[in-house]
């Protein structure tokens, strides 16, 4: 492991390269601790020995040896110990951010400032009144923030001009290639000149993409 990173932030990093639940992984390390061996998803965990009260831990992916760390017994089994409260750490979000060359599908929960590539599915809970803003780009333009939802929770949608109109309150959106920043302290999503939605469940909306201003 490189200096300055904390078991927790490598075996979170491990738990997002894999697709494999923090907190699943975790209860495989430990139970791997107790009883010799465990799996979770495609990886094995294998109980090395101890060595100055820390488990020595091999975890395999088929053939592959994806690493070998010793980690302290205190780390975990420590009552109530997770590591899904890590995966909030720079080191898990680079490993979100650059998971795929292509775009990736996504539920609310999952989503960090910074992420690009995102395709999202999601309802239209709400939309505000659009404002008229001069842009960098020397012109105006109408923006309103959309409240969008899954089952994992709800964020805000930033539309532009026509997208405004193309939508309506009930609608479900497909988001497609986009992008996740901060306002005001505020995680919104974004659909910028690479990325487009459409509507996939709404009587009174085309289903026609509308590109990103």
């Amino acid at each position: 492991m490189r200096n300055k990173v904390s078991a927790g932030e490598y075996l979170a990093f491990l738990s997002a390269k894999y697709d494999v639940g923090p907190t699943k992984f975790f209860e495989a390390l430990t139970s791997a601790a107790e009883s010799g061996e465990s799996t979770c998803g495609t990886l094995s965990i294998e109980s090395r020995g101890t060595h100055r009260n820390k488990v020595v831990l091999l975890i395999t992916n088929g053939a592959k040896v994806v690493a070998q760390f010793p980690v302290s017994k205190e780390f975990l089994f420590e009552q109530n110990k997770s590591i899904k409260d890590l995966s909030d750490t720079s080191m898990f979000r680079r490993r979100l951010l650059n998971k795929n060359n292509g775009p990736h599908s996504f539920q609310i929960r999952d989503l960090k400032a910074g992420m690009k590539k995102v395709n999202l599915k999601a309802k239209v809970l709400e939309i505000a009144k659009p404002n008229l803003v001069f842009t960098r780009f020397g012109n105006y333009a109408s923006v309103a923030n959309a409240l969008i939802s899954d089952e994992t929770g709800r964020i805000k949608l930033c539309l532009w001009n026509e997208q405004i109109s193309s939508v309506s309150t009930g609608d479900t959106v497909q988001i497609e290639n986009g992008s996740i920043s901060t306002f005001r302290g505020e995680k919104q999503l974004r659909v910028g000149r690479k990325g487009a939605f459409h509507v996939v469940e709404g009587s009174a909306c085309s289903l026609e993409n509308v590109q990103g201003s």
